[in-house]
């Protein structure tokens, strides 16, 4: 092929001396191939900014049930809440991550001196981190919401009187009240059942508000995650700023 060839082989030395062969595209094509990665990057850098910002609210929020302080001092918090998964698990992870992959972002998009191929592996390799740390907060998020919040509610007829545990989870009938139901999610679609929990006031529907935000932030985190992941790879793959590089070296 003459020097007007589109394609040429290149080695590339990538992190842990790893050395690939890979098929490059002429500087114009490569130019375009870092603005459409770079651009990704962009997009999902400050959106998992702010979902991670989010995650790490709803679950403070979780910290203090039914708003009031007390019940935080006393010890009486959801288990799934208490773990905070919201915090390190959706929130500090992905922000560390969303602030390398905004940085990248920014800095190769215009096709700027933004490291290639060594920016690219260590995002798809970060990416990876808050993807675990996403589905983690999903799973334990999940688990709260269908189990139910950590109350006081009235176990009188087995001489127990009022007391604190999980209302809402299946006992194996120790729990008398009538308006328990022994499904373990069935009670996110029965509000009559929710005042079975005296204290703390309005907990359930405090729970299932804030359990369904860090679902649904985290479930989104995990998408996010995902495409970073593949745009790193192929940021890896294909190269950032071949143009700026220098011109590849056209096969005969």
């Amino acid at each position: 092929m003459g020097a007007a060839s589109i394609y040429s082989l290149r080695t590339e030395l990538l992190p842990g001396g790893c050395c690939w062969l890979t098929l490059v595209t002429s500087p114009s094509v490569a130019a375009r191939q870092a603005m459409c990665v770079g651009r990704c990057s962009r997009i999902v850098g400050p959106c998992l900014l702010v979902l991670g910002t989010l995650s790490v609210i709803a679950n403070i929020l979780l910290l203090f049930p039914g708003g009031d302080w007390k019940y935080l001092a006393d010890g009486h918090i959801t288990k799934q809440a208490k773990v905070m998964p919201g915090i390190w698990g959706g929130g500090i992870t992905v922000l560390l991550v969303a602030t390398h992959i905004t940085a990248v972002g920014w800095r190769c998009a215009g096709c700027s001196d933004c490291g290639t191929r060594r920016n690219a592996f260590l995002s798809a390799v970060l990416s990876k981190l808050a993807l675990l740390g996403s589905t983690v907060c999903f799973i334990l998020s999940g688990v709260g919401l269908t189990n139910g919040p950590l109350c006081l509610y009235n176990a009188s007829e087995h001489g127990r009187g009022p007391t604190w545990g999980y209302p809402f989870l299946d006992t194996g009938g120790e729990v008398s009240d009538n308006r328990v139901l022994a499904s373990a999610d069935y009670f996110l679609y029965k509000p009559d059942t929710w005042d079975t929990c005296l204290e703390p006031v309005g907990i359930v529907a405090w729970n299932v508000t804030f359990f369904s935000l860090l679902l649904l932030v985290s479930a989104t985190e995990m998408v996010l995650a995902s495409v970073q992941i593949l745009n790193g790879c192929v940021g890896c793959l294909c190269g950032f700023c071949e143009g700026k590089q220098g011109r590849p070296t056209p096969l005969d």
